[in-house]
């Protein structure tokens, strides 16, 4: 007995050392790539000064001077509104796409989450650059509504909040679908119909069955869309301008044009700290639901 549960022992061991051996590649690139770069953007948001080259103490002036002027404010809660607007958007639109994906034969299926994928192929920037074809003044949008007599001149589709809204919805709404799809995809069908048999209709089936279990795809699709959207930054910056300002367009001045190092970094852990207490909540609305799960 002794003898087995040495040579037990001996075998547990050696799987966690090769568990490590295999984890710490990864470990190494995330610390030296993610972990190290963030620590040190911290640190610079600390300095006293308006520059990180030479710097040295620590002070709170840069995060003062953040929530003390009512523009980066206003900045921070237009950022936070478009991320959830964004979200909700792609959630009305995505979950019945989503639904319907994962409800398909897997013939069928195939092609049509080509098409969804297909966004997701194409760069970010030709993208944004394809909405400004479409959008711009002698752009198809305008042409069509020119053509039809419903305007006597082009409109002014850029350059608005509505034009950001429509692009960064369209970029992240496949993150949405697929999110739902995954989860979706193993309800087992047999509870709608046996919700039909209880006489459930549409509405409460989706209401009581659907919904409740489709609960994680919905949190981690929102969540990821909706953290792409506050941080986003080229699609704003050519679709919006100057006109629809986002924290993501003032950390890249603050750092590569006014070069003030310590002001971006401040306004990056602003950013990160949203990013992390969303994630918090995203994991205590998952809690119960799987806890129940469990059992």
């Amino acid at each position: 007995m002794v003898a087995a549960s040495s040579t037990g022992g001996a075998a547990g061991s050696r799987a966690r050392r090769a568990w490590r051996l295999q984890v710490a590649p990864s470990a190494a690139l995330l610390l030296a790539f993610l972990v190290i770069p963030v620590l040190i953007l911290g640190r610079i948001s600390f300095y006293p000064a308006d520059r990180s080259f030479g710097a040295t103490g620590w002070s709170l002036r840069h995060y003062a001077k953040f929530f003390g002027d009512i523009f980066y404010v206003g900045v921070l809660g237009e950022t936070i509104l478009y991320g959830l607007v964004v979200a909700v958007a792609t959630l009305v639109v995505g979950f019945p796409v989503g639904y319907s994906l994962a409800r398909m034969p897997a013939r069928g299926r195939r092609w049509r989450i080509a098409l969804v994928i297909l966004p997701l192929t194409l760069s970010l920037v030709v993208n944004v650059f394809g909405w400004l074809v479409i959008l711009g003044g002698e752009g198809m949008v305008n042409r069509l509504l020119v053509a039809l007599g419903l305007v006597d001149a082009p409109l002014r589709l850029l350059f608005n909040r509505g034009a950001v809204l429509l692009v960064l919805a369209h970029t992240f709404l496949p993150f949405q679908i697929l999110s739902i799809m995954s989860v979706v995809a193993h309800i087992d069908p047999a509870l709608e119909e046996a919700a039909a048999n209880l006489r459930a209709g549409r509405w409460t089936t989706l209401r009581r069955v659907i919904l409740p279990l489709a609960w994680p795809g919905i949190v981690a699709g929102s969540t990821l869309v909706f953290i792409l959207t506050i941080s986003a930054f080229v699609t704003p910056r050519l679709v919006g301008g100057a006109r629809v300002p986002m924290l993501g367009s003032l950390i890249f001045e603050q750092i590569i044009v006014v070069q003030n190092w310590p002001f971006g970094g401040a306004m990056s852990f602003v950013l990160l700290a949203i990013v992390l207490a969303l994630l918090v909540l995203a994991n205590r609305s998952l809690g119960p639901r799987s806890s129940v799960s469990r059992t």
